[in-house]
């Protein structure tokens, strides 16, 4: 049986792929971080929102973000997601790579609904840079 981590991801990544940000906003904690890249992270859904809109920007609206491999490594109200994220953009010369190896944080809330506290779609790779976080 599928996790259902699987799914929401696959609804976050069909909401981005839309540009629906507001939707895409229903599955993070209200304290999320995102890296934007090494060095860059947002903090919180406002600035999450205004990320998100940037990325799109730097994409020439066309990015499509895809998952391969995952394994959801789950403890109590907590998960670990180790991915395997694909990107596909119209863009021909991103500065950094569009096959990577994601890490999120998910808790899920009492509603029983998980979110992403963490979305780190460049995982260990951040290790390898000079930029702090």
């Amino acid at each position: 049986m599928e996790h259902e981590l699987k799914d929401v991801i696959k609804r976050c990544d069909e909401a981005i792929k839309r540009e629906d940000f507001d939707t895409l906003l229903h599955y993070y904690t209200e304290d999320a971080i995102l890296v934007v890249k090494p060095g860059m992270v947002a903090r919180g859904k406002v600035e999450i929102k205004k990320a998100y809109i940037a990325i799109a920007d730097y994409f020439n609206n066309s990015l499509v973000p895809t998952q391969g491999e995952m394994l959801i490594l789950e403890a109590g109200d907590t998960a670990l997601v180790i991915s395997q994220t694909m990107l596909d953009s119209d863009k021909e010369d991103s500065e950094y790579s569009m096959d990577r190896r994601a890490t999120y944080v998910f808790k899920k809330n009492s509603q029983g609904q998980w979110l992403c506290a963490i979305d780190n779609s460049y995982g260990t790779d951040l290790i390898n840079t000079t930029a702090q976080i």
